[in-house]
C-alpha cells in the first residue's frame, strides 16, 4: 500500500451542523418536563437554597423522545429568582436511571437573563469555538407540565466526558474556578497565590476530581514565584486565546472581570492545565464590571467598553495570569496576534453579524410569543443596534458595541505595528525516524519558531528556526528559515510563529487550535495485527499502578522487526489517530507488543488514552493517512476472558483464556501437532453446552479450581456433546489420557 504525505490546515467546525444534532445551531430543541407533584416549583426553590439536590420529574420528552424519572433543579446566581417563572434549569437524565439522549446525560438551560438580543450565549460560543475548545450551544423551547416557559439557550455541560473528548485524557485534575460563596470584588477565582495550605483555596474553587488541591496550589505558586515554569504547567496558547476573547468581545463575567470567574481548569495527558470558558450569557458588555485591585467593582460605561484598552489589568496583581502575559515580551506579542486575528476574522469581516442575524431569524417566532421575556419583543428586534436599560446600567447593542470596539482597537499602537510575513514551504515527507527539513520564508522578523507535536494529545514544542545556511535553510541570509528534526511518528502537526521587536504572527493564524499536518511515508510491507484484547479485567494481570486494566496485544507475523512508529490505535472510527505509538516502540519478528488500554500516563510504557468497553466496542489499528490496517469488534466480553485470534496471530477471533504476552490458544496448537492425540472443546467459554472433537479415547475427568473432580465420563467417539449448565460459573480443567484443556463455564 503506497503512502503519500498530506499537507493541510485542520479546519474547525463552522456555524453548521455540530457533532450531535441536539446541539445543532440550525434547529430549536423542544424539551417537555412533567412533574407529578403539584408543588414542584416550591420543592425546586427549597432545594436551590438548601442542599441543591435534584427533584425527580416523572418524565421528560426531548424532541418527542420519552425518558422517565429525570432529575431537575434550578441553577444560576443572578439569573435565578424564586419569583421568576422562567428560571435556568439543570437536567440530569441519568440521576435515577441509566439513560441519555443522543449521548447527552446533563442538559444546561439558561433563561437569557439580561440579554435583550436573546443570542449572546450561542453567538459567543460560536465565535470562541473557532479558536479553542468550548461547549456547543443552541436554543431550546421549554415546557413544564405543558406550560410553555419560553425560549432558553441550551449549552453542553463541561464534565469529565467533555474533557476526555476534547483533551483525549479522562483522569486529569478538574477544577471549577468560581467562588464557592457569593462572588465579590474580594473573592476572586484568579489563581492568585495565597499560601501553601490548600484549605486557603476552598472558598474560591471547587474540585471536580478526586484529587488536585495540591496541584492547584503549585500552579498558583508557579504563577507568582516561578513563572518561567508556567508553560510546563498550563497550555499557554489556550490561555492567551481565552484572554484575547474576553478583551475583544468585552466578556467581563470571566477571568478578566471583577470576580475573575466562569472558567474551568483541566489537566490533560501532557500534564498541563487547560482553561475552559463557560457561562457566556453576559458576553458583549452584558456585565459591565471589570474590577480593579482587590475591592473595586470598576463599572464601565458603554463608551468605556467600546474603548477598553487591549492591555487591561496588565499591571494588576489581582489578575496574575494577565499580568504575566502582558509582562512577557513574546507572550504579549502572541496575545496581540490572537486578538487581532479574532477581531479581523469575526468583527471587521462582519461574520459575527451574519451569524447573529441567522440566529435571530431562527428564534424570531419563539421570542415573539415568549410569555416570560426579561425584555420585550421590540428590544429583541433591536438587540444588535440599540442599548437597553437594566436598572443600574445599560446593556449595549451587540453590533453597536463590537463595531465601535473594532474601530478603537484598530487605532491602538499594538495593532498598527508592522507584523512579520510568513510563507510556509511545502515539506517533503520522510519515513518515521528519518531527518526531515522544515522551511519557511519569513520577512520582517528576527526570530522564527516552529511548534510541532507528533500526536494530538501531546503538547506542542517550539523549536527555533535559523537562516544561517546550517539548518537545512538554504543560504545564509536568504530569508528562508529552516530546522532539521527527526520524524518521530507517523504524523507531525505543526505551525510557525515569527516575531520582530514589536509584533508577532502565526501561520496558520488560528494556531495552535489549527495547524498543518505532515504524514510520514510508511515503507514497511510487514504490517502487525491486533492479536488479543482483554476488555473485562477483574483478576488478571495488573498494570504498574496496581489496576486490573484493559490491555491489547499487537502481533508481528513476519520474519523482520517491525517498528510501530507511524501507527495508531483508536476506539473511534471518526478519530483514528487517537493513540500514537512512539518511535521507540517496535515488535520483534514473530513477537508481540503489549499496550495498556487504561488512559494512564507512564514514561516509556505504552498506555492508550482510552479504555475498552466489554459490552460493545471496536478497536482500530491505522496508519497516519487514516488507512485501517486491522480492526476487531468486541461484544459482550465475559469477565477475565480474552477475545483473541486462534491460531495465534492469524486465526479467527474467539473467546479464550488470557495469554498476556504469550501465544494464544497454545494448548490447542500443541494438541494439533500431535496427530495421534487431539483434544478440542468448544464453545469456550460455554454457557453449559460443551462439544468434544478429537481422536483420543478413554476416561475423562473435569476438575474445578480446587482440584475437585466435578464430572467424569468416557470419550467413546470423535465427537461428543454434554449439557453442563448446572455447573457454577468458573474455570475448569478437562483431562484425558495425559492431555488437558482449560474450559470456562458461564452462567446462562
Amino acid at each position: 500500500m503506497k503512502k503519500i504525505f498530506v499537507l493541510g490546515i485542520m479546519m474547525c467546525l463552522t456555524l453548521g451542523l455540530s457533532a450531535q444534532s441536539f446541539f445543532d445551531t440550525n434547529t430549536i430543541q423542544e424539551i417537555r418536563i412533567y412533574f407529578g407533584q403539584p408543588n414542584w416549583d416550591y420543592q425546586m426553590d427549597t432545594a436551590k437554597w438548601g442542599a441543591d439536590g435534584y427533584i425527580m420529574a416523572d418524565s421528560i420528552k426531548i424532541n418527542g423522545a420519552l425518558l422517565l424519572q429525570a432529575g431537575i433543579k434550578y441553577k444560576g446566581n443572578s439569573s435565578y429568582d424564586s419569583t421568576y417563572v422562567k428560571n435556568p434549569l439543570n437536567i440530569a437524565l441519568d440521576e435515577y436511571l441509566n439513560q441519555d439522549y443522543q449521548g447527552v446525560k446533563t442538559i444546561k438551560l439558561s433563561n437569557q437573563y439580561l440579554d435583550p438580543s436573546m443570542i449572546r450565549e450561542v453567538l459567543a460560543y460560536s465565535i470562541l469555538g473557532e479558536y479553542m475548545e468550548v461547549p456547543k450551544a443552541n436554543f431550546a423551547s421549554v415546557y413544564i407540565n405543558d406550560q410553555w416557559l419560553g425560549l432558553y439557550s441550551n449549552t453542553e455541560t463541561i464534565d469529565k466526558a467533555f474533557c476526555s473528548e476534547h483533551f483525549e485524557f479522562s483522569k486529569g485534575t478538574f477544577i471549577k474556578c468560581n467562588p464557592v460563596l457569593n462572588p465579590s470584588p474580594s473573592t476572586k477565582s484568579n489563581l492568585k497565590y495565597i499560601d501553601g495550605d490548600s484549605t486557603s483555596y476552598f472558598n474560591y474553587y471547587e474540585l471536580k476530581s478526586n484529587t488536585g488541591w495540591n496541584e492547584l496550589v503549585s500552579l498558583c505558586d508557579s504563577i507568582l514565584n516561578h513563572p518561567e515554569a508556567l508553560p510546563q504547567m498550563m497550555d499557554m496558547d489556550r490561555l492567551i486565546w481565552m484572554l484575547a476573547f474576553d478583551n475583544a468581545m468585552v466578556n467581563l463575567d470571566s477571568y478578566m472581570g471583577v470576580f475573575a470567574q466562569n472558567y474551568y481548569l483541566y489537566k490533560d495527558g501532557a500534564q498541563r492545565f487547560n482553561p475552559i470558558v463557560w457561562d457566556l450569557n453576559m458576553c458583549f458588555g452584558g456585565f459591565p464590571y471589570i474590577g480593579g485591585g482587590g475591592t473595586s467593582m470598576g463599572a464601565l460605561t458603554i463608551a468605556d467598553m467600546q474603548n477598553l484598552t487591549g492591555n487591561a489589568h496588565a499591571t494588576d496583581g489581582y489578575w496574575p495570569l494577565i499580568k504575566w502575559i502582558q509582562s512577557h515580551p513574546t507572550y504579549k506579542k502572541m496575545y496581540w496576534a490572537h486578538l487581532k486575528t479574532m477581531v479581523e476574522e469575526m468583527i471587521q469581516s462582519g461574520l459575527y453579524v451574519t451569524w447573529a442575524n441567522q440566529f435571530q431569524v431562527l428564534i424570531d417566532d419563539q421570542v415573539a410569543g415568549d410569555p416570560y421575556l426579561f425584555f420585550d419583543y421590540t428590544a429583541f428586534q433591536n438587540g444588535l443596534s440599540t442599548n437597553a436599560n437594566s436598572g443600574t446600567y445599560q446593556i449595549p447593542g451587540i453590533q453597536s458595541l463590537m463595531d465601535a470596539r473594532a474601530n478603537y482597537l484598530a487605532t491602538t499602537t499594538e495593532w498598527n505595528y508592522s507584523v512579520p510575513d510568513i510563507q510556509p514551504v511545502t515539506p517533503v515527507a520522510v519515513e518515521v525516524g528519518d531527518t526531515m527539513q522544515m522551511q519557511v520564508v519569513v520577512g520582517n522578523a528576527n526570530e522564527v519558531y516552529m511548534g510541532c507535536r507528533f500526536y494530538s494529545g501531546q503538547a506542542f514544542v517550539r523549536y527555533a528556526m535559523w537562516d544561517d545556511g546550517l539548518h537545512g535553510d538554504g543560504n545564509a541570509g536568504d530569508g528562508i528559515f529552516g530546522i532539521e528534526l527527526p520524524m518521530a511518528s507517523g504524523q507531525m502537526q505543526y505551525y510557525f510563529y515569527a516575531q520582530n521587536s514589536n509584533a508577532g504572527m502565526f501561520s496558520p493564524q488560528r494556531a495552535e487550535h489549527e495547524f498543518y499536518t505532515l504524514n510520514a511515508v510508511f515503507q514497511s510491507a510487514a504490517y502487525p495485527v491486533i492479536n488479543e484484547c482483554f476488555a473485562n479485567n477483574a483478576s488478571g494481570v495488573q498494570n504498574n499502578f496496581g489496576d486490573y486494566a484493559d490491555w491489547i496485544e499487537i502481533k508481528n507475523n513476519s520474519d523482520v522487526v517491525v517498528s510501530l512508529a507511524g501507527l495508531y490505535l483508536s476506539d473511534d472510527a471518526n478519530q483514528l489517530l487517537k493513540y500514537a505509538f512512539a518511535e521507540s516502540q517496535f515488535v520483534p519478528a514473530h513477537g508481540r507488543r503489549m499496550v495498556w488500554a487504561d488512559d494512564r500516563y507512564e514514561a516509556g510504557v505504552p498506555h492508550c488514552n482510552f479504555g475498552l468497553n466489554s459490552i460493545a466496542d471496536t478497536l482500530y489499528l491505522s496508519d497516519a493517512n487514516g488507512d485501517i490496517l486491522d480492526m476487531v469488534i468486541l461484544q459482550n466480553i465475559p469477565i477475565d476472558t480474552s477475545w483473541a485470534r486462534c491460531p495465534d496471530g492469524t486465526g479467527d477471533w474467539t473467546f479464550t483464556f488470557a495469554t498476556f504476552q504469550s501465544t494464544n490458544c497454545e494448548v490447542v496448537q500443541v494438541e494439533e501437532k500431535l496427530n495421534s492425540s487431539t483434544l478440542i472443546l468448544f464453545p469456550n467459554p460455554s454457557q453449559g453446552r460443551v462439544i468434544f472433537e478429537g481422536n483420543i479415547r478413554g476416561e475423562f475427568q473435569l476438575l474445578d479450581l480446587s482440584g475437585r473432580v466435578v464430572k467424569k465420563g468416557n470419550l467413546a467417539a470423535s465427537r461428543m456433546e454434554w449439557d453442563w449448565h448446572e455447573l457454577d460459573e468458573s474455570y475448569y480443567l478437562f483431562q484425558c489420557n495425559g492431555l488437558s484443556q482449560k474450559l470456562m463455564i458461564l452462567n446462562q
